[in-house]
């Protein structure tokens, strides 16, 4: 059975993709097959193959063997809003037990799975469960990543309060350059790793066009164990 990590971040738009991706490509640097997955996107769009998800498309490509996309982003929505509202818009239901279904059969077929979550770490996927329930259940480690921004802090360590909480392992940490002239940025980020209780993978800067190549170099893989 393969391993892998659940990507998770601080707030929307910090760069879950960016991470993932370069993620990714510095575990097939290391000569390991990885696939990876988009459970639920918002904010698709309709094409001749049904709705797509950029990001979605994006991680599909930079799998080791090519899948089919319902397989990785079982859950597109159109609506560009929370997962559950958008859900409720399309009269569908997010399941968790469909999502880890096809977690198991991507697992069978590469070394490493990375699932990059939806929104922050407490986003509804239903009435019924959370983004959190959906990462406990597929039972893999964290990788958070940080927005690095005002707020940041905040929301970083809520996030870590919130994932340990919800019993599953903090891996590591990556610090993303969301905003190219964030104002104390050395002094945030020298906080962040005094207080966040796991180790910092990387600090991505502000990238103009981003390669997963390019992030990859910036990027550590979590310790073992």
């Amino acid at each position: 059975m393969a391993q892998g990590y659940f990507i998770t971040g601080t707030d929307t738009d910090c760069g879950k993709t960016v991470v993932t991706l370069g993620l990714m490509q510095r575990l097939q640097s290391d000569g390991f097959s990885v696939v990876g997955m988009k459970p639920v996107a918002s904010g698709s769009e309709w094409t001749s193959a049904g709705l797509r998800n950029s990001d979605a498309l994006r991680i599909l490509r930079q799998g080791s063997i090519q899948l089919d996309y319902g397989s990785i982003n079982p859950y597109a929505f159109e609506p560009a809003i929370a997962p559950h509202l958008a859900a409720r818009q399309c009269v569908r239901e997010i399941e968790i037990t469909v999502i880890r279904e096809n977690y198991l059969k991507l697992a069978q077929s590469a070394d490493k799975v990375l699932v990059e979550g939806v929104g922050g770490w407490l986003v509804p996927l239903s009435d019924l469960c959370l983004l959190s329930d959906l990462a406990a259940a597929l039972a893999l480690p964290v990788v958070m990543v940080v927005g690095m921004r005002l707020g940041c802090i905040n929301h970083s360590l809520l996030t870590q309060a919130a994932i340990i909480a919800s019993g599953c392992r903090l891996a590591g940490w990556v610090a993303n350059s969301v905003e190219p002239n964030m104002a104390a940025f050395e002094g945030n980020l020298q906080t962040l790793q005094q207080r966040v209780e796991a180790p910092l993978l990387g600090v991505v800067p502000h990238l103009k066009e981003v390669d997963p190549s390019a992030v990859a170099c910036y990027l550590r893989l979590p310790p073992t164990g």
